[in-house]
């Protein structure tokens, strides 16, 4: 089935939830979740709303199975800090689809001003990486950084095309066990999505907030941000900053969360938690199924 199709199918507040994105969008979300074409789906522009509308409907739908609850605090990864800021309250589903819709259409027509790409480097820690962009940056005279400090292991970096090449090359010569590009067009979170930033500020600016409860572990700084004003400043500042992960997990465990409950389409970060802290417990709701076991506990 696509793209949250089970989950509409099966809870009224799920479908509610497609079915106002589709009105707030213009355009059927729904059917290119759940009919494709892919390649359509996964360009940018959709992906973001798509990602969204199926965390909050994932949401909703188990608050419609076991109630509301507030959680201890809420954290997204990239684009997922719009949603996480959703989901505690701190703007309306409406204003997070029209925000990461002019995200997507921001960052793909920066890609395409300053084209570039990313790459996956496993096996070594983001200090190692800093380092080693740092080398290909200087053998380069391009730019490449650390993108996403995803877990221990798995460090995300992004950059111009000759200095990303560089950068894995020097991976694999530094004990990597796996460097290799991803399929992406985009240099995401780095300065070449800068020319995105000034415009995306504008978008933020138009969007109501209000303070998230809980607040919210942000990426730039992997510290808790509940200031409507501090997100203004966040946001934009996101696309050109390294999304901190792991620093954000040991932040939510080192506060005393035991449990994480990942929302939408995919169990990513639930996966990437057993690498952060083994001690934690990781849930993904997505799915009926998914949803169901986690209710019964």
């Amino acid at each position: 089935m696509g793209m949250g199709q089970a989950l509409a199918q099966s809870s009224p507040a799920a479908r509610r939830t497609f079915a106002e994105a589709d009105e707030v969008l213009g355009f059927s979300l729904s059917s290119l979740c759940w009919e494709g074409p892919e390649a359509e789906l996964t360009d940018t522009v959709n992906a973001q709303p798509a990602l969204l509308t199926c965390s909050i409907a994932a949401l909703r739908a188990l608050h419609e199975r076991v109630g509301e609850f507030t959680p201890a605090v809420v954290a997204g990864h990239s684009m997922g800090e719009i949603t996480a800021l959703v989901a505690a309250g701190a703007m309306e589903l409406e204003d997070g689809l029209a925000l990461v819709r002019r995200r997507g259409e921001l960052m793909k027509a920066a890609g395409q001003r300053a084209p570039g790409g990313m790459a996956a480097i496993l096996g070594l820690d983001a200090p190692a990486v800093t380092e080693l962009c740092a080398d290909a940056a200087a053998q380069t005279s391009g730019l490449v950084q650390v993108a996403n400090d995803n877990c221990p292991g798995q460090v995300v970096i992004s950059g111009e095309v000759a200095a990303l090449e560089k950068a894995m090359e020097l991976a694999r010569g530094r004990g990597a066990k796996r460097a290799r590009r991803l399929e992406v067009s985009i240099a995401a979170h780095s300065p070449l999505m800068r020319s995105a930033v000034a415009d995306f500020k504008l978008a933020v600016e138009a969007v109501p907030f209000i303070a998230p409860i809980p607040p919210m572990i942000a990426n730039v700084t992997a510290a808790p941000m509940s200031d409507p004003n501090d997100l203004r400043v966040e946001l934009p500042r996101q696309l050109t900053s390294p999304v901190r992960w792991t620093e954000s997990v040991r932040h939510i465990v080192a506060s005393g969360v035991t449990t994480l409950v990942e929302f939408g389409a995919k169990d990513v970060l639930t996966t990437l938690l057993k690498r952060i802290d083994g001690q934690a417990q990781g849930f993904a709701v997505g799915t009926p199924e998914e949803l169901e076991k986690y209710a019964a506990l």
